[in-house]
């Protein structure tokens, strides 16, 4: 997409055409957002293990101290009854994460595979304004033997930007995860693949835990700067990884991992993210479980309030 087009093309989005940058404009509005002085907590729906009923799932989640909740899309719950028990209990559905992004990746080389993932986000993105909320969590791609780093960045780009008129349809946010698919492994090399596209509604879903196999959180956070639209937070050690395992690593519980927070919180901060939120996406489990991990994550937040 040349600029010329993608300038004509966001002068459609309300408020954005006059924006000096694309990623000027990657900015949750305040409507959506909590604003720089105060972020929300939540969680994954699949980390209550609780053996509940919708809306009793939703009041757990209430009662140890969170404001939302992070569910899998496209939704095996009707949009009408997550919207009944948000309405219930004021529990916030600030986001969701397409569930089709690693079997059907959008940088796979068949075309076909890559038009299926295409079809699951727009239909996660139409739900997850549905839901209130304003953003859908997407791998971007995956290197494989069978996938090189250069055909996985070309496709993946490719299928990105036909995202572009969902987005612009909807309103809403794609969030591009660093995750552990071998692919975008730096925070330049990140900032740049976004930049490529070139979309204020096209940012990075930062996970705090993901890049410390390889890196340091604090250092992303600054090179990504206002192209961050939503954080996951989770912890790793590098210790137990070397002795137990790659995975291994993360069987740490938050605070007592490699993460340095009231560094990590601070830079989170100084570049005035706007997202509003940070969610968790540790293990789950029961309702005293999920209160001691609500209590971790305040801890997180003492060192950014």
């Amino acid at each position: 997409m040349v600029r010329r087009n993608f300038i004509k093309s966001t002068a459609l989005l309300t408020g954005l055409s006059a924006m000096p940058s694309a990623f000027a404009a990657v900015n949750i509005s305040e409507s959506k957002s909590t604003g720089q002085n105060k972020l929300k907590k939540a969680l994954g729906y699949g980390m209550i293990k609780s053996d509940l009923p919708l809306l009793d799932k939703f009041k757990l989640v209430k009662d140890v101290g969170f404001d939302g909740i992070e569910f899998n899309a496209p939704l095996d719950i009707p949009v009408a009854e997550l919207l009944e028990a948000k309405a219930k209990t004021g529990i916030e559905l600030p986001s969701v994460v397409n569930k089709d992004h690693w079997s059907k990746p959008l940088s796979d080389p068949d075309p076909q595979v890559r038009q299926a993932c295409i079809d699951s986000i727009a239909k996660s993105l139409d739900e997850v304004k549905a839901l209130g909320g304003d953003t859908v969590l997407v791998v971007p791609g995956v290197v494989s033997d069978k996938v090189s780093y250069e055909q996985a960045y070309n496709t993946s780009l490719d299928s990105i930007r036909k995202l572009i008129p969902y987005v612009e349809k909807t309103g809403m946010y794609i969030g591009l995860e660093n995750v552990w698919n071998n692919f975008l492994l730096s925070p330049v090399e990140a900032k740049r693949f976004v930049d490529e596209i070139n979309h204020p509604l096209i940012g990075w879903y930062f996970d705090i835990g993901n890049v410390l196999r390889y890196g340091w959180p604090e250092h992303w956070l600054k090179t990504l700067n206002s192209r961050i639209v939503k954080l996951h937070v989770k912890e790793f050690s590098r210790d137990i990884m070397n002795n137990k395992g790659l995975r291994a690593g993360f069987d740490v519980e938050l605070l007592e991992g490699d993460n340095n927070w009231s560094v990590v919180m601070k830079t989170v901060r100084e570049i005035g993210y706007k997202g509003g939120w940070i969610t968790a996406e540790v293990s789950g489990g029961d309702k005293t479980h999920l209160q001691k991990i609500s209590g971790q994550m305040d801890t997180i937040l003492s060192f950014y309030n």
